[in-house]
């Protein structure tokens, strides 16, 4: 039962009526609350009932901001589930704080940012007591990169009216609202953040990743050619490891987001990563046949750089059992081994899984 009183349940299933009933009795408590420390008024709000709300928000006793063990108030459970009416009614109150944060940091404004609930966010912006840039404590991320994250386009274009709001804020792995539109393929949230003239479209992450490695790493073909529509938008940007956006697209077979990247006259085909590897050498390895030969097509590609063990990706291809990519590598006169540095290679060329069912990033940013 958790502790629920009679007032709770009936406050938490809409009764009205039910409600009054006690509210009028001298020995109710109208501000008892559950083992959760949830009240009546939370309960009511929980389950988005304005009548409910309305009635004990007349009632001498009740605190209309109380939070429980959790730290959520009942303005910060309506607008987790887009109550607008319910948190018109509590905000109407002078004692309501509309940007109290939860144990995780979350306000009502984060909570309806990142359920992409348009109205509440609008109410909420309306206040001119709102934080717009206010972060959870677990991932540090704010309302802006919450809603671009999952892609809530009416979401972001309201956050971004607000001349307060960063559009640049990261959160604790250096990931910025732009670069999580661009890793979930948002493309119409990516279009508006770049709307922004004071959006960084090359914001790497902490381990080198931008926006564009990102949109490529995970095959939105669409974002990719967003991104490079911009021209301060650097198509060869490294992340730690060496590995740039075309080297990330040929690794996990993205033939779209290779060819619109290829596009570029100013993209390095031949980019190797710290262990050597380039475009060409990860598509091999992954056997990814028709990246191969899509990055053959440029005449600039040198299909014989050797890795830091000397192994080319033809000696790759053959180690593999890659016939077809075998043949591709041969009409452009690749060679088996070329040794960097003159050494013998040393360490073959790691057969790859049959599939990857995930870009092998280093982490996939979640809260």
């Amino acid at each position: 039962m958790r502790g629920e009183t009679p007032l709770s349940r009936a406050a938490g299933s809409g009764h009205e009526r039910v409600v009054r009933i006690l509210l009028e009795r001298n020995d109710i408590n109208p501000d008892t609350a559950d083992d959760y420390g949830q009240t009546p008024l939370w309960h009511g709000a929980w389950g988005g009932h304005e009548g409910v709300v309305r009635i004990l928000l007349e009632w001498n006793g009740v605190s209309p901001d109380m939070a429980d063990i959790f730290g959520q108030t009942p303005l910060s459970q309506a607008a987790e589930s887009g109550y607008e009416g319910v948190v018109r009614i509590l905000l109407e109150r002078n004692d309501v704080n509309p940007d109290t944060a939860d144990n995780r940091g979350k306000t009502p404004l984060w909570q309806a940012a990142w359920n992409g609930h348009e109205g509440v966010v609008r109410i909420l912006l309306e206040r001119n007591d709102i934080n717009p840039n206010t972060t959870s404590k677990r991932s540090d991320q704010t309302p802006l990169s919450c809603a671009a994250e999952n892609g809530h386009e009416g979401v972001v274009r309201m956050l971004l009216g607000r001349v307060d709001v960063d559009p640049n804020a990261a959160d604790e792995d250096g990931q910025t609202p732009l670069s999580f539109a661009a890793q979930n393929g948002h493309e119409g949230a990516v279009r508006m953040l770049l709307g922004r003239v004071d959006v960084d479209p090359n914001a790497a992450d902490k381990d080198g990743q931008t926006p564009l490695s990102w949109a490529a790493g995970y095959g939105h073909e669409g974002v990719v050619r967003v991104l490079l529509g911009r021209v301060d938008v650097d198509p060869n940007a490294a992340d730690e490891d060496g590995q740039t956006p075309l080297s990330f697209a040929a690794q996990n077979g993205h033939e779209g987001a290779v060819r619109v990247l290829l596009g570029r006259v100013d993209v390095d085909p031949n980019a190797a990563d710290i262990d050597g590897q380039t475009p060409l050498s990860w598509a091999t390895q992954n056997g990814h046949e028709e990246i191969v030969s899509i990055l053959l097509e440029r005449n600039d590609l040198d299909p014989d750089i050797p890795d830091n063990y000397g192994q080319t990706p033809l000696s790759c291809a053959a180690q593999n059992g890659y016939e077809r990519i075998l043949k591709l590598l041969q009409n452009r006169g690749g060679l088996v081994s070329r040794s960097a540095g003159g050494a013998p290679p040393t360490v073959l060329c790691p057969a790859q899984p049959s599939e990857l069912s995930e870009p092998p990033f280093k982490r996939t940013g979640r809260l």
